[in-house]
C-alpha cells in the first residue's frame, strides 16, 4: 500500500508553488529554446521576442511540471530524492496543484500566441505539455522501461518552440536540435536511475537498470551516446559543403565534438565500472553540462559567424 504523505512544516506557500514548476528543469529547457532562437535568427533575436518566448515557455514548462507533481505523490513519497516535494510531503493538495498547472499552461500558450505572434510556437509548447502529462506521466512512466526514451520527446520540444517563435515554421535545424535532446535523454536519465536504483525499486518505477539490469543499461547508455555524438555533428558536413546558409560552423563543431567525446568517455567508464554509483553520478552531472554546452555552442557560433 502507498504510504500516506505526512505534512511537513511549510517554509513558504510561494516557495512551495514555485517548487512545483521544477525551476532547475525549466532553466535547462529555456537554454535549449534560446539556442534554437539564436540559430534561427542568425544572431541575437530582438530582446522583446526573446523575453516573450522565455516567459511563454517558462509558464508552459512550469504548468506541466506542476501537474506532474499532482499526479505522482504516491511515487514521490517512496523516493528519497522526491519525498519532500510539496504535494508528496502534504504541503500542497493535488487539486490546487493541478489548477495551478493548468493556469500556467494557458497563460504560457496565450503569451506565445499574442506576444510572439506565432501560433505555431504556442502549439509546439502545448503539444510538449500534453505529451509530458498524458503520455509520459500518466501512461509510460509506470508501464515500460522505455518510458524516458519515448517520453524524451516532451523535453525535446523547446527548440521547436524557439525556432517557430522566430520563423513561424519548423525548419530542419529545429529537427536536429530535437534529435539531440531526444538522444541525450536516455543516457542522462539512466545514469540517474543507476544512482537512484533503490529509489526507483521502492517506488516500483520500471526504469531500465531495474528491469534489465545495470550492465545491460550501461550498454545502452554507451550506444545512445555514440549515436548522439554522431548526430550532433551532422551540421558540420553541411557547413563544409556550403549547402545552406542556416548551417552551423567550426565553432559549434569543435565544441560539440569535444563535449561529445568527453560524454562518451564518461559513459564508457560507467560501463567498465559495472555501473559504479560514483561514476554514474559524475556521468549524470556531466550530461547536464553537455546539453547546456551544446546549445551554448550553437548560439556562440551563430552570434560570432552569423
Amino acid at each position: 500500500m502507498a504510504a500516506e504523505p505526512v505534512a511537513a512544516p511549510r517554509p513558504s506557500v510561494l516557495l512551495d508553488f514555485f517548487e512545483l514548476t521544477k525551476p532547475r528543469v525549466m532553466v535547462l529547457l529555456l537554454i535549449t529554446m534560446v539556442g534554437a532562437m539564436v540559430w534561427a535568427e542568425g544572431g541575437l533575436p530582438p530582446l522583446w521576442l526573446l523575453a516573450a518566448a522565455l516567459l511563454g515557455m517558462g509558464l508552459s514548462s512550469g504548468g506541466a511540471s506542476a501537474i506532474n507533481h499532482a499526479l505522482e505523490p504516491d511515487l514521490d513519497i517512496r523516493m528519497e530524492r522526491t519525498r519532500e516535494r510539496p504535494v508528496a510531503a502534504g504541503r500542497v493538495e493535488p487539486r490546487p496543484a493541478i489548477i495551478f498547472g493548468i493556469i500556467l499552461t494557458i497563460l504560457g500558450v496565450l503569451v506565445l500566441v499574442f506576444l510572439t505572434g506565432q501560433p505555431l510556437a504556442a502549439a509546439m509548447a502545448l503539444a510538449g505539455n500534453l505529451f509530458y502529462v498524458l503520455v509520459y506521466t500518466m501512461w509510460l512512466k509506470r508501464r515500460t522501461p522505455q518510458n524516458i526514451v519515448i517520453g524524451g520527446a516532451a523535453g525535446a520540444m523547446p527548440p521547436l518552440v524557439g525556432w517557430a517563435a522566430v520563423t513561424g515554421e519548423i525548419g530542419w535545424p529545429a529537427l536536429i536540435m530535437f534529435g539531440v535532446i531526444f538522444l541525450w535523454t536516455p543516457p542522462h536519465f539512466w545514469a540517474l536511475a543507476i544512482v537512484k536504483f533503490d529509489d526507483y525499486a521502492d517506488a516500483g518505477v520500471p526504469m531500465l537498470p531495474n528491469v534489465a539490469g545495470i550492465r545491460a543499461a550501461t550498454v545502452q547508455i554507451v550506444a545512445y551516446t555514440v549515436v548522439l555524438l554522431a548526430f550532433s555533428v551532422v551540421p558540420l558536413p553541411l557547413w563544409w559543403l556550403g549547402v545552406t546558409d542556416e548551417v552551423l560552423g567550426p565553432i559549434y563543431g569543435v565544441i560539440a565534438l569535444l563535449l561529445g567525446l568527453r560524454f562518451l568517455q564518461y559513459t564508457v567508464r560507467l560501463h567498465r565500472g559495472a555501473g559504479d554509483i560514483d561514476i554514474a553520478r559524475e556521468t549524470f552531472r556531466f550530461s547536464l553540462l553537455y546539453l547546456a554546452g551544446i546549445f551554448f555552442a550553437m548560439a556562440l557560433d551563430r552570434v560570432l559567424l552569423g
